[in-house]
C-alpha cells in the first residue's frame, strides 16, 4: 500500500495517505556486545550492529539504520557469514524501498535471494521474495509483485511457517488492492486473518483487520472500513502496539475524511500524530502531518494545509524519504491549486514528477501527470491538460492500475467537457464508469455518474442529467459520503434551475448548503451560496441573488480562494446586469477580469471579457462591445476552447445585428453554427439557427430565413423528444424556444404564406401539453408523437367543434430607444377559422400602445382587470382592498375590444348561441373576453357563446377525451364538492416563512348552496383533507372546488389547490400531483382565488387547468380572479341549474353570466369564469 494515494479529478484532487505495512524482515539474532577480535567476536559485533539498525529502523532513523547495517554487512562479508550477509542485504533493500529508491531496493533483495538459494536457506529466500514483491508493488508493477508474493507464499507453506504464510497472503491482498481487484484483496486478507487468529498472532490479526479496512475503503464502503479499523485499533491498544495504534487512527481519519467529516478526520490524525511523536516514528509523524494538511485543505483552510504539508516535506527530506517528499510536494501543489495559484501548483507538481521519475515510481509519475493536467485544465489550457491526462492514462494502463486508469479517463472526460465536446466527454466518462463498476469502486462510480449528468445537462438533455445525478446521490448516501451527497444535490439543483423549476433548484441547493456547513466544508458552502444566488437571479429576485453572491464572495475571500472570488464577482455583475444597472455590472466584471488575469485563468478571463461585451452591447456602445468580444474570441482560439469560440462569435453576430450590419451578423452566426455542429452541441445548434434566421430576415433573404428557422424548430423538437413523457421539463424548455416560432410566423406572413404561418403559430404553442395528452390517450406503453398541426387538421377541428376558432399570436421586435435595443410588442396576428373551414388572417398594430399611449398589451390587460376591481394577484394570506374605477374600466375594456375583436368582428357568427373559441397567447390568457365592450357598450358575452383553449390541437384531444368519459346528467351521487377547507400554511415566496391562508366563509356558503341543489354532502373545513379529496376524485363525474388556488408564476406545476392538511400531506394538491391521477370527471369547476392564471408562458395555462385536462378531464371551468361571494353563489347556482337542463356547458355558463349581470352589472361580479376545453 502506498504512502501517498491521490484520486485525480479535474476539479478536485483528493489526498489519501495510508500507512505502509512493515516489510517482512528476516528473523533476528542477538548476541552480547564484546570486543571484536576473533571471527566469533566479529560475528557478535555484526549481530549487535544488525540489532542496532533494527531498533533505529523502527523509529524511522533510516540513515542511522542504513549505516549500522552497512557496517554489519562489511563484517559478515569479511568473516564469510553468508547467512548474515543475506539477511543484511534484505534489510538494506527495505531501507532503499522506504527511501523510494526501488532500483537499489530490488538490487539488494536480488543479492539476498541469490545467497539464500546458494546456502539453501528457505526462510531468507521467502523473506527476500516477499520484500521484492513489496518493492515492485511500490513501483506500481503489480503483476511482478504478485509473482514474488506467490513464490514467498509457496515457501512459507513448504517450511510450514504459518506466520510467514499469513504475511505473504496479506501482501498479496495489498497487491490486489493496488490493482483495484478488491474482491481478491479481501479474500487474501480474510485468509491472513484466519491464520493470525489460529496461531494467536495478535499483531498479525490487527494488520489483517487494518488491511481489510483499507480494501473496503478503496471500495468506498466507509462504514465497513471504519468497523475494521476500530477492531485493529482495539487490538493494538490491548497489546500496547503503539505503531499499529497510530496506523489505525490514521486510517480512521482517512475514512472520516472521505465521508466528508473533516472535524472527526482531524481528531483522529491528531491522535495518530501524537503517538508518532511519542515513539519517535518520524515517518508516521510526516504521514499524519500530510493527512492533517489534506483535511484542512478540504475545509478550505489552505494556509493551515500548507503549514502541515511543509512540515511533512521537512521530515521527508530529513529522513531522506523520497517517496514522502514527492507526496508532500504534490499535496502542496494541490493546496495552491485550491487557492487558484496554478503557477505555484504546477511548480510543485513538476518537482514531484521529477522525484517520481528519479526513483522510478511509475504510480507517482502517473498521479503527478494527472495533477498537472488538472492545473492546466483550470488555467483553461485544455490541449495541455489532455496531453498530461493521456500520459497519466498510458502509465495507469502499463502498470495495470485500474483505479488510476478510471480516474484518468474521468479527467479526460472533464477536459473534453470544458472544451464543449460533450460527445467525447460522455465517451470517456462511460469508460471510467465501466472500470469503477468492474473494480467495485463505489466512490468512483458515483463521481462518473455525476460527470455524465453534467455532460448531458450541457447537451440540454436534462431528464438524463437528473437520472445520472440521482444515481450518484443514491451511491453517496449508501456509502455515507457526505461530500459526494452535497455535490450531487448541488448538481441536481443546477439541472432543475436549467429546467426552470426554481423552487426545486433552491430546495436542492439549500440541502447542499446544510451539508457543507455540517461538515465544515467552506468551499462547498460558497458554491452552494453561489448556486442559490443564480437560482434567485433566474427567479427575478435580484436582491436575494445579490445577497447570496455577496455571502459567497465573503467566504471566497476568507479562505483566499481567488477562483471563487472571481466567480462571485462575475455573478454579482450578472445580477446587476439583470437589474439593468449596467455601470455596476461592468464594475464587477472588471474586478472578476482582474482576478482571472492575476491567477492566469484564461477561461475565466474570456468569460469576463464576454460579459463586459454583453454589458456594453446593452448600453448601446457597440464599438466597445465588439472590442471585448474579439478579445474573448482570441483567447478561446488560443486555448482551443470551441465552446468559448462559439459564444464569442455568436455575441459578435448579435452586436453586428444591433448595428444593422446584417452581412457581418450572418457571417459570425454561420461560423457559430459550424462549431456547434462540429462538437455535436444540439442546444448550441438551435441557438445559432435562432440567431441566424432574423439576420437573414433583416437582410431581405426571406426564403433563407424561413429555411434556417425551420431547421431550428427541428432541433428544438428533437431536444424536447429527449425529455420523454416529463411534462414539467418540456414546458419550461419550450418557453426558451418560443422566439424561433414567433419570428418564423413573421417571415411567413411577409411572404404572404398565411396558412403556413398559422401552422407554425399552432406548432409553437402548448406543444408539451399536446404531446402529453396524445401520449395519455394512446397505448400507455408507447410514447405517441402527435401529428404536426396542418391547416387541413385545424379546419377539420373547427368543423368537428362546430365553432369559430380565433387564434392570437403576439409578435415582438427590436426597437431602438435612446440608442439602446429593446424588445417591444410589434403586431398582433389573428387567424379566424370558421366551421366551414374558411381561414382568414388579420392583424393589429401594437406599436401605438407603447409609442403613444405609454402602455403595452400586457399592461393594458392588467389595468383592465384592476380597474374592474379584479382581485387575486396578492398573496392569499393578506387581505387587499381594491377600488374599482367604472369609467376607466369601460375605456380599458373598449380598448381591448378594439385590438382583439374589431379586426375580426365581421368574421364572428351572428347567432349568439354559435360558439367562438379563443386561443390566446401570453397575457391574453388573463383577458375576460366575456366583458370586452364594443363601441355601443355591448359586452361580447351578449353577442356570442365563448370558450378558450391553449391551442386548436388541444380541442381535438379534449374531444377524444370526452368520447372516453361520455356524457351523463349531473347527479348528486356523482359529484365531489369542496368548500373552505381548514387552510394550510404556504410560503408567500420561495424561501420565505409559510403563512396560513385566510379562510373563505363565502366559499363554504357556495359549496353548501350547490350541494343542496344537487342533493349531496359537501366536504367542508376539517373534512376536506387532501387525502380524502384525492381518494374521491377518480370516481367523481362532476367536481366543484371552492377554495384558494395558488399559482407559482415561475414554475406552473407547483401551482396548487388549498385543502386541509392531514398527517400524510401538506394540504396543497399541486398541479404536478394532479398529473399523476387518472380522472374520469366530465367537468371540474375551480371556483377559487385566481385559479385561471397559472404561469403565462407560450405553452398556455400551465397551472391547474392543464393538469386537470391532462389527467383526463375534457372540460374545466376556472375563475380568472377572486369573485365576490354573493354574485359567485348566484352565478354558480344558475350554472348548475342550466347544466341540469342542457349538456352544453358553454351555453349554460353564458346564460348564468347574463342572469348574474342583471343584478350585478359590474363585470368583476360575473365575467371572471372561463370554460376551457369541451363545450358539451
Amino acid at each position: 500500500m502506498r504512502d501517498c494515494k491521490l484520486s485525480l479529478t479535474a476539479l478536485l484532487t483528493l489526498i489519501l495517505t495510508i500507512s505502509q505495512p512493515i516489510a517482512n524482515l528476516p528473523p533476528l539474532f542477538q548476541a552480547s556486545q564484546v570486543l571484536a577480535q576473533t571471527p566469533a567476536e566479529r560475528k557478535v559485533e555484526a549481530d549487535r550492529l544488525s540489532q542496532q539498525g533494527l531498533e533505529q529502523y523502527k523509529i524511522s532513523q533510516f540513515e542511522a539504520a542504513l549505516q549500522s547495517w552497512q557496517q554489519a554487512l562489511i563484517i559478515y562479508r569479511e568473516i564469510k557469514d553468508r547467512k548474515g550477509e543475506g539477511k543484511t542485504l534484505g534489510r538494506l533493500g527495505v531501507i532503499y524501498d522506504y527511501r523510494g529508491d526501488y532500483t537499489k531496493a530490488i538490487e539488494y533483495q536480488q543479492q539476498s535471494l541469490a545467497i539464500a538459494r546458494e546456502i539453501n536457506d528457505r526462510s531468507i529466500e521467502g523473506a527476500a521474495l516477499g520484500n521484492l514483491g513489496l518493492a515492485y508493488d511500490a513501483k506500481g508493477d503489480y503483476d511482478k509483485a504478485i509473482e514474488y508474493h506467490s513464490l514467498s507464499l509457496a515457501i512459507a507453506r513448504e517450511i510450514k511457517d504459518r506466520k510467514g504464510e499469513g504475511e505473504s497472503l496479506g501482501n498479496l491482498g495489498i497487491a490486489y488492492d493496488s490493482l483495484g481487484d478488491y474482491a481478491k484483496a479481501i479474500e487474501y486478507q480474510q485468509q491472513r486473518l484466519v491464520i493470525a487468529r489460529e496461531i494467536k498472532d495478535r499483531k498479525g490479526e490487527g494488520a489483517a483487520l487494518g488491511n481489510l479496512g483499507s480494501a473496503y475503503y478503496s471500495l468506498g464502503d466507509y462504514a465497513k472500513a471504519i468497523e475494521y479499523q476500530q477492531q485493529r485499533l482495539a487490538i493494538a491498544r490491548e497489546i500496547k502496539y503503539r505503531l499499529g495504534e497510530g496506523a489505525a487512527l490514521g486510517n480512521l481519519g482517512n475514512a472520516y475524511y472521505s465521508l466528508g467529516d473533516y472535524a472527526k478526520a482531524i481528531e483522529y490524525h491528531q491522535q495518530s500524530l501524537a503517538i508518532a511523536r511519542e515513539i519517535k516514528y518520524r515517518l508516521g509523524e510526516g504521514q499524519s502531518l500530510g493527512n492533517l494538511g489534506a483535511a484542512y485543505n478540504s475545509l478550505g483552510d489552505y494556509a493551515k494545509a500548507i503549514e502541515y504539508h511543509e512540515q511533512y516535506l521537512a521530515i521527508a527530506r530529513e529522513i531522506k524519504y523520497r517517496l514522502g517528499e514527492g507526496c508532500a510536494l504534490s499535496n502542496l501543489g494541490i493546496a495552491y491549486f485550491s487557492l487558484g495559484n496554478y503557477t505555484k501548483a504546477i511548480d510543485y507538481q513538476q518537482q514531484r514528477l521529477a522525484i517520481a521519475r528519479e526513483i522510478k515510481d511509475r504510480l507517482g509519475e502517473g498521479q503527478s501527470l494527472g495533477n498537472l493536467g488538472a492545473a492546466y485544465h483550470s488555467l483553461g489550457d485544455y490541449a495541455k491538460a489532455i496531453e498530461y491526462h493521456e500520459q497519466s492514462l498510458a502509465i495507469a494502463r502499463e502498470i495495470k492500475d485500474r483505479l488510476g486508469e478510471g480516474q484518468s479517463l474521468g479527467n479526460l472526460g472533464n477536459a473534453y467537457y470544458s472544451l464543449g465536446d460533450y460527445a467525447k466527454a460522455i465517451e470517456y466518462h462511460e469508460q471510467s464508469l465501466d472500470i469503477a463498476r468492474e473494480i467495485k469502486d463505489r466512490l468512483g462510480e458515483g463521481q462518473s455518474l455525476g460527470n455524465l449528468g453534467n455532460a448531458y445537462h450541457s447537451l440540454g438533455d436534462y431528464a438524463k442529467a437528473i437520472e445520472y445525478h440521482e444515481q450518484s446521490l443514491d451511491i453517496a448516501r449508501e456509502i455515507k459520503d457526505r461530500l459526494g451527497e452535497g455535490q450531487s444535490l448541488g448538481n441536481l439543483g443546477n439541472a432543475y434551475d436549467s429546467l426552470g423549476d426554481y423552487a426545486k433548484a433552491i430546495e436542492y441547493h439549500q440541502q447542499y448548503l446544510a451539508i457543507a456547513r455540517e461538515i465544515k466544508y467552506r468551499l462547498g458552502e460558497g458554491n452552494a451560496l453561489g448556486n442559490l444566488g443564480n437560482a434567485y437571479d433566474s427567479l427575478g429576485d435580484y436582491a436575494k441573488a445579490i445577497e447570496y453572491h455577496e455571502q459567497y464572495l465573503a467566504i471566497a475571500r476568507e479562505i483566499k480562494y481567488r477562483l471563487g472570488e472571481g466567480a462571485a464577482l462575475g455573478n454579482l455583475g450578472n445580477a446587476y446586469y439583470s437589474l439593468g444597472d449596467y455601470a455596476k455590472a461592468i464594475e464587477y466584471y472588471q474586478k472578476s477580469l482582474a482576478i482571472a488575469r492575476e491567477i492566469k485563468d484564461r477561461k475565466g478571463e474570456g468569460t469576463s471579457l464576454g460579459n463586459l461585451g454583453g454589458a456594453y452591447n446593452s448600453l448601446g456602445d457597440y464599438a466597445k462591445a465588439i472590442e471585448y468580444h474579439e478579445q474573448y474570441l482570441a483567447i478561446a482560439r488560443e486555448i482551443k476552447y470551441p465552446l468559448g469560440e462559439r459564444y464569442a462569435l455568436s455575441n459578435l453576430g448579435i452586436t453586428y445585428y444591433s448595428l444593422g450590419d446584417y452581412a457581418k451578423a450572418i457571417d459570425y452566426q454561420q461560423k457559430t453554427l459550424a462549431i456547434a455542429r462540429e462538437i455535436k452541441d444540439r442546444l448550441g445548434e438551435g441557438q445559432s439557427l435562432n440567431n441566424l434566421g432574423p439576420a437573414y430576415q433583416k437582410s431581405g433573404n426571406l426564403p433563407e430565413a424561413e429555411k434556417t428557422l425551420r431547421a431550428g424548430i427541428e432541433v428544438w423538437e428533437s431536444l424536447r423528444g429527449r425529455l420523454g413523457k416529463n411534462d414539467s421539463y418540456k414546458v419550461s424548455i419550450f418557453e426558451q424556444q418560443a422566439r424561433t416560432y414567433r419570428i418564423l410566423q413573421e417571415i411567413l406572413i411577409a411572404q404572404n404564406k398565411i396558412k403556413e404561418a398559422l401552422e407554425i403559430s399552432e406548432r409553437g404553442r402548448s406543444r408539451a401539453f399536446v404531446e402529453l395528452l396524445t401520449s395519455r390517450l394512446s397505448d400507455k406503453n408507447t410514447s405517441q408523437i402527435p401529428e404536426k398541426p396542418t391547416v387541413a387538421l385545424l379546419q377539420q377541428i373547427a368543423k368537428q367543434q362546430n365553432s369559430t376558432l380565433v387564434e392570437y399570436s403576439i409578435i415582438y421586435n427590436y426597437f431602438k430607444n435612446q440608442g439602446k435595443q429593446e424588445t417591444q410588442e410589434s403586431e398582433l396576428y389573428i387567424w379566424v377559422i370558421k366551421p366551414t373551414g374558411e381561414v382568414t388572417f388579420r392583424k393589429a398594430d401594437l406599436k401605438t400602445l407603447w409609442q403613444k399611449e405609454n402602455t403595452t398589451l400586457a399592461k393594458l390587460v392588467t389595468t383592465s382587470r384592476n380597474s374592474i376591481g379584479a382581485r387575486g394577484t396578492a398573496f392569499r394570506g393578506i387581505d387587499v382592498t381594491y377600488n374599482p374605477n367604472a369609467p376607466k374600466a369601460k375605456n380599458n375594456l373598449k380598448r381591448l375590444h378594439e385590438l382583439l375583436i374589431n379586426p375580426i368582428g365581421d368574421l364572428l357568427p351572428k347567432n349568439s348561441s354559435d360558439r367562438v373559441i379563443f386561443i390566446p397567447q401570453g397575457a391574453l390568457f388573463l383577458v375576460p373576453f366575456a366583458a370586452l365592450q364594443d363601441a355601443d357598450g355591448k359586452y361580447l358575452i351578449e353577442k356570442h357563446t365563448l370558450l378558450t383553449s391553449p391551442s386548436i390541437q388541444v380541442l381535438d384531444l379534449t374531444r377524444k377525451q370526452k368520447q372516453q368519459t361520455g356524457t351523463k346528467p349531473i347527479e348528486g351521487k356523482d359529484t365531489l364538492i369542496v368548500g373552505n377547507p381548514t387552510m394550510p400554511f404556504v410560503a408567500p415566496k420561495i424561501g420565505e416563512t409559510p403563512q396560513q391562508l385566510i379562510p373563505l366563509p363565502g366559499a363554504e356558503r357556495e359549496a353548501n348552496a350547490i350541494s343542496k341543489l344537487l342533493k349531496t354532502e359537501p366536504l367542508i373545513g376539517k373534512k376536506a383533507t387532501e387525502t380524502t379529496v384525492v381518494q374521491r376524485l377518480p370516481q367523481a363525474r362532476f367536481v366543484h372546488l371552492a377554495t384558494h388556488g395558488l399559482f407559482d408564476d415561475i414554475q406552473g406545476l407547483n401551482s396548487g389547490i388549498a385543502l386541509t392538511p392531514s398527517g400524510k400531506d401538506d394540504g396543497l394538491l399541486t398541479a404536478s400531483e394532479i398529473l399523476d391521477l387518472k380522472l374520469n370527471a366530465e367537468l371540474v369547476v375551480l371556483s377559487a382565488c385566481d385559479t385561471g392564471r397559472g404561469r403565462l408562458t407560450g405553452d398556455g395555462v400551465i397551472g391547474l387547468s392543464r393538469s386537470l385536462i391532462s389527467a383526463g378531464v375534457p372540460s374545466v371551468l376556472v375563475s380568472l380572479w377572486s369573485v365576490p361571494d354573493a354574485p359567485t353563489a348566484l352565478l354558480m347556482t344558475e350554472f348548475y341549474q342550466n347544466i341540469q337542463k342542457t349538456p352544453d356547458k358553454a351555453q349554460a355558463l353564458r346564460q348564468a353570466m347574463l342572469t348574474t349581470m342583471k343584478n350585478n352589472p359590474n363585470p368583476v361580479d360575473w365575467a371572471a369564469f372561463t370554460l376551457i376545453g369541451e363545450a358539451e
